[in-house]
């Protein structure tokens, strides 16, 4: 029997990548924990969040402390606000705690705010003689804030492991070999995995909202149609993503570490649970590189703020870039046999 050096290499190449593969499962598993703890210290250094915010009406989008003694007050977060309209809806909502107008020496307060009695008992001290405005409404509450962000989670867990790991087995199991054999291409092959996912995580999601929405209330100032809209465009983008992680693997193992690699910074930057305003200007700027984050933002500007098309039109167009930058990718690196075959 002659050896063949040809298939031993092939072999040997093959118990290599295996090896590895499972090493850098579990080197991830490990090495995890410590990367949350990381994280999450990095993103809460920053200075303390001052416990009031007040918003002040006025032209420029930078804030000139010098316009007033006042400005300079610790532990109160002065935000400008150049339209008068909006500053109101988020005081009415409790987003904001006080209205303030140099210019015309007036101030508005939510009468129902614990907060904005505080910060208006503040201010008579420094600014006696103002002239004194009220608005009331509906205050937001934490399950109005967190429910998005849950929702858009739950999206992303579906869209990922939802695709990546059938696509991964789908391969493992030879399934894509035969499917190579049909007249079918990467391309439909994609385009079938991304329709039948997005109908559902659609219908998932949606009955999801409408039980919270009767159970809870759930405030919704916006048009449910654009944010059917907004849920499309993140679900599309992060199924596109996982689609270009699984495009060419073919251990469950090493898929898993990097979904998981993927999916828990996302989980944590993207404003799911709580803001980031406080946090440092690179946390926030790296934030706005996942998809979760526009999809969870946009949701929330339609939700709470009453936000139109215009008003979210950024994070629409993000999205769309990313399910397009990502499905081209997929589809460009897509093997039916994984490994480069």
């Amino acid at each position: 029997m002659m050896f063949n050096f040809r298939r031993f290499s092939a072999v040997l190449k093959a118990r290599n990548l295996e090896f590895w593969r499972d090493r850098a499962a579990l080197g991830w598993n490990l090495l995890f924990p410590f990367l949350l703890v990381a994280g999450f210290a990095f993103v809460f250094s920053g200075e303390p969040k001052a416990e009031y915010k007040v918003g002040v009406l006025q032209q420029s989008t930078v804030l000139d402390t010098t316009q007033h003694p006042l400005l300079t007050t610790r532990f109160v977060e002065f935000v400008p606000y150049q339209a008068e309209a909006l500053a109101r809806q988020r005081l009415a909502h409790h987003q904001i705690d006080l209205v303030l107008d140099l210019a015309a020496k007036r101030y508005v307060v939510n009468p129902d705010s614990a907060k904005g009695y505080l910060v208006e008992k503040i201010l008579l001290q420094q600014w006696p003689g103002a002239m004194r405005e009220e608005v009331t409404g509906q205050a937001i509450r934490y399950v109005d804030f967190v429910l998005p962000g849950i929702l858009g989670m739950n999206m992303m867990f579906s869209c990922l492991f939802g695709v990546g790991y059938v696509l991964v087995r789908y391969r493992k199991n030879s399934v894509l070999k035969r499917l190579q054999a049909t007249p079918l291409t990467a391309l439909e092959f994609v385009g079938a995995q991304v329709v039948s996912r997005l109908a559902i995580v659609l219908a998932i999601a949606g009955v999801v909202f409408v039980s919270c929405q009767q159970l809870f209330g759930l405030m919704m100032l916006g048009s449910y149609a654009l944010l059917l809209l907004v849920a499309a465009l993140g679900a599309l983008s992060m199924i596109a993503l996982a689609l270009l992680i699984a495009s060419r693997l073919q251990s469950e193992e090493l898929t898993g570490g990097l979904l998981n690699m993927t999916s828990w910074p996302m989980m944590i930057l993207s404003g799911v649970w709580f803001s980031l305003e406080g946090a440092p200007a690179a946390v926030q700027w790296f934030a706005q590189l996942f998809p979760l984050t526009h999809l969870v933002s946009a949701a929330r500007a339609v939700m709470l703020d009453g936000a139109g098309f215009a008003d979210v039109s950024v994070q629409l167009g993000v999205m769309a870039a990313m399910s397009l930058v990502f499905l081209m990718a997929a589809a460009a690196l897509f093997r039916w046999a994984g490994d480069g075959r």
